[in-house]
């Protein structure tokens, strides 16, 4: 593993209100990411440099892939979707696991490794209310809340052979740790790590390849990487207060493509952070694996 203090390049501009839900999709050799209050999705193409941009109707907070490769799954301000992009956007309702709250939403989700996806969701709103909860969508379109009484759902990240999966409550600053069931049960739920202070909140999370657990932190302004006990191993610091989350992609899956926000920022921090909002890459001498899909 090399430790020397990677190059951090910003390669969107300072635009994103709340940048989220990064993606590499390998089959379009493309990252993909959100504006979850700016209501956009994004696309950007390492090898070219080139950059795309599609408006949604409401708030959209993340992508996965499908397995059938027809379009993605995604999490919006209403709930689950099916989503074409190309040759035009098409939106497809799937449903929600809370259809009666119109001012709570999904915020982050992954796919396991058997085509489920585990979703956290939180009220757009206030950030106080235990409205968020932790939903499994099935291959079969099935949904099932599995947890509930959560403040701000986050970060899921879920271990290659899919036998543990990580979830952060960040009003809590804490990630908790679940073994997973070949069937997609959950149980013995444990503190994995605390965070706070100076430390910022924990948000997104991805695994490298290694297994080792990789944190973006809110208010910290940087990502850490840990081991999959919770031991820190190294932090990388970022031009940008407010890190959301991050994915490794390119075609050696050894770039990490890093969300911020600048939504909420003053402009005092604005103008020591001219960078909040952007998008980082930067090579951390690791390599991820590609996300896993849905069905």
């Amino acid at each position: 593993m090399d430790l020397s203090t990677p190059t951090i390049r910003s390669v969107w501009p300072a635009e994103l209100l709340l940048g989220e839900g990064p993606l590499w999709h390998a089959a379009s050799e493309r990252f993909f990411f959100v504006d979850i209050h700016g209501k956009a999705l994004h696309a950007w193409t390492p090898a070219s440099d080139a950059r795309q941009s599609w408006p949604m109707p409401e708030r959209i907070c993340w992508l996965v892939p499908r397995a059938d490769g027809d379009g993605f799954m995604a999490g919006m301000q209403s709930g689950f979707v099916r989503l074409w992009l190309e040759p035009a956007l098409r939106i497809e309702a799937i449903g929600s696991p809370h259809a009666d709250e119109p001012l709570v939403r999904l915020n982050d989700a992954k796919a396991d490794c058997h085509g489920r996806i585990w979703a956290g969701s939180m009220h757009n709103d206030d950030a106080s209310q235990q409205r968020g909860r932790l939903t499994r969508l099935s291959p079969e379109g099935t949904m099932q809340v599995v947890e509930s009484g959560i403040y701000i759902a986050n970060g899921p990240a879920i271990a290659h052979d899919g036998s543990w999966m990580l979830h952060t409550d960040s009003f809590l600053e804490t990630v908790y740790r679940y073994d997973l069931s070949p069937q997609g049960e959950l149980s013995g739920k444990t503190v994995w790590n605390t965070f706070g202070g100076e430390q910022g909140s924990p948000d997104g999370m991805t695994l490298d390849r290694d297994g080792n657990v990789w944190v973006a932190f809110w208010g910290g302004a940087c990502i850490r990487q840990f081991t999959p006990a919770g031991t820190l191993l190294r932090t990388i610091a970022l031009p940008a207060p407010q890190i959301t989350s991050m994915v490794f992609g390119g075609p050696n899956l050894d770039q990490l493509l890093v969300t911020s926000a600048r939504v909420g920022l003053d402009d005092a921090t604005l103008e020591r952070y001219p960078l909040a909002g952007s998008i980082f890459v930067l090579e951390p001498g690791v390599q991820g694996v590609l996300p896993c899909t849905f069905g």
